[in-house]
């Protein structure tokens, strides 16, 4: 286990402190490799490397310092670019786009600036349930070719705020 790791496992008082070429979890919940979400465009890495979060909770906050480039029509998913140039996808749900917006609440918009830790958008967890839809929330970096490595820093477990994914260029 490495040293984030052993550090941040389990621990619900971690703040947000942006660290580069990292993105921290945006939520609380069971962290999990791509591979194991339940949608295969995720899962194959066709939008990109990332992980998924079971969510434990209803807010996806900013997981790191940059700027919101889109929010979808329907608020379930919201794009972001890092000041050092991550583009992440964070997309509530599978087939959440069906619900059109029933559920989600927008807490930012295009062009906004936010700081780890910004909420960005809220969701009711049993309104995804009750349309038949995963709940998973899909972390993608839609720039992975940018970068030499994304790596899952810890399955299981995560507290909002602590370190996620590392990038290396």
């Amino acid at each position: 286990m490495g040293l984030f790791q052993n550090l941040f496992k389990g621990n619900a008082n971690v703040s947000f402190e942006a660290q580069p070429m990292t993105i921290l979890a945006p939520l609380d919940g069971c962290a999990m490799n791509l591979g194991k979400l339940p949608d295969e465009v995720f899962a194959s890495g066709t939008l990109g490397n990332g992980c998924g979060i079971e969510p434990n909770e209803d807010t996806v906050y900013a997981p790191f310092e940059g700027v919101v480039t889109q929010v979808a029509d329907t608020k379930h998913a919201i794009g972001l670019e890092s000041s050092d140039g991550i583009e992440l996808l964070i997309h509530v749900g599978v087939d959440t786009v069906e619900m059109n917006g029933k559920g989600f609440k927008s807490l930012a918009k295009a062009g906004d600036s936010v700081k780890a830790g910004s909420p960005l958008l809220k969701f009711d967890k049993a309104a995804i349930e009750a349309a038949g839809h995963p709940t998973v929330v899909a972390i993608i970096v839609t720039n992975t070719d940018d970068f030499s490595e994304v790596n899952l820093m810890l399955e299981g477990a995560v507290s909002h705020g602590s370190p996620l994914l590392k990038l290396s260029k």
